[in-house]
């Protein structure tokens, strides 16, 4: 496996131990059956994630620990460069103690691009600059001028930005307001977003090319859809895959509802339950929690596959099995369907 563009060209002083750390890391993610795609093999091969996190936060005891790179004690900074390389994510910029920047698992990540589904020549907007690696996994794969990445945070986009340019990559980063998407190097053949939404912005599908796909966290879920033109203009359709996903709220627009907390008298099967959770938070309110727990076992405890959402005529809706009903719930804004 060779070694990325950064690492040859800058000299990085980790460069040896950091292709070792990161070969050892794709084995284990094909080991679990990811990165199929060999152009996605290649692109975490040889894209050095250690270049992105030059300073992250590991949880221990319950305290964040600072870890970073210019760390005196040898034996700190050999921690810091092989935690780069585990297969969890890591919490990148914290603000009066809350996270508002990570980089993701890698193998979550590696799910998500795969789930994207793209070609030679498609161009992709990424919501949530993070530190910028993936971005730089795109731009391997697509070449730096198909690629867009934006995040609201001017210190997110400068901090992504600089860690591009040490890694030797160059797609476009944009200060911006995510949820409204980058109108100005539109059309695009896929979004993906790196941080959870409460629903999908409209922006997004009017920017989109026929066919393009959006892959976005929504609820505790990863829902993918699917574009095109329907009678009133761009639409968006499709399913959740069967994966959970936790990740930052997008800033800008609406985070995730607060459904999924107010389980006060509650079976305790259904609370404990990832998948019961996932159905209350998408709901967020819409539908009663008894009702939920009663629609849940009645249903069978059904998974995030059997979910989907519709994208249509300035509206969109959550649904069970069949876009249309009996099982629909609201989505923007949480305003009634009709």
């Amino acid at each position: 496996m060779g070694q990325g563009r950064g690492e040859r060209e800058t000299g990085d002083p980790f460069a040896g131990e950091g292709a070792a750390a990161r070969a050892a890391l794709v084995r284990e993610i094909v080991a679990d059956g990811g990165l199929r795609d060999p152009a996605w093999r290649a692109a975490f091969a040889e894209v050095p994630r250690h270049l992105f996190v030059p300073c992250y936060f590991a949880v221990r005891s319950g305290v964040h620990e600072r870890m970073w790179r210019e760390d005196p004690d040898p034996v700190r900074r050999a921690d810091w460069l092989h935690g780069a390389y585990r297969d969890g994510p890591l919490a990148t910029r914290l603000r009066d103690g809350d996270l508002v920047s990570s980089s993701s698992q890698p193998s979550l990540m590696a799910l998500m691009l795969d789930a994207l589904d793209l070609r030679t020549g498609d161009t992709v907007l990424e919501i949530g600059a993070g530190t910028g690696y993936n971005a730089a996994l795109l731009a391997h794969r697509l070449g730096d001028e198909a690629v867009t990445t934006i995040d609201l945070d001017p210190e997110i986009t400068e901090s992504a930005r600089r860690h591009l340019d040490a890694a030797g990559y160059h797609p476009a980063v944009v200060t911006g307001d995510g949820a409204r998407g980058c109108p100005d190097r539109a059309p695009y053949d896929a979004v993906v977003a790196t941080c959870t939404l409460a629903s999908v912005p409209h922006a997004w599908v009017e920017q989109c090319a026929p066919g393009a796909r959006i892959l976005a966290p929504l609820s505790t879920g990863l829902i993918s859809l699917r574009v095109g033109e329907g009678a009133e203009g761009p639409e968006a359709e499709g399913h959740f895959l069967r994966t959970s996903a936790y990740f930052v709220p997008l800033r800008g627009g609406s985070g995730p509802g607060e459904a999924a907390a107010g389980v006060a008298g509650l079976p305790r099967r259904a609370v404990q339950n990832d998948l019961f959770r996932f159905l209350l938070t998408l709901t967020d309110g819409a539908l009663d929690p008894h009702e939920a727990v009663a629609l849940w076992e009645r249903e069978h405890r059904p998974d995030r596959s059997r979910f989907g959402v519709t994208v249509r005529g300035g509206r969109q809706w959550a649904w069970l099995d069949d876009p249309q009903g009996p099982y629909v719930w609201p989505l923007d804004e949480r305003r009634p369907l009709g």
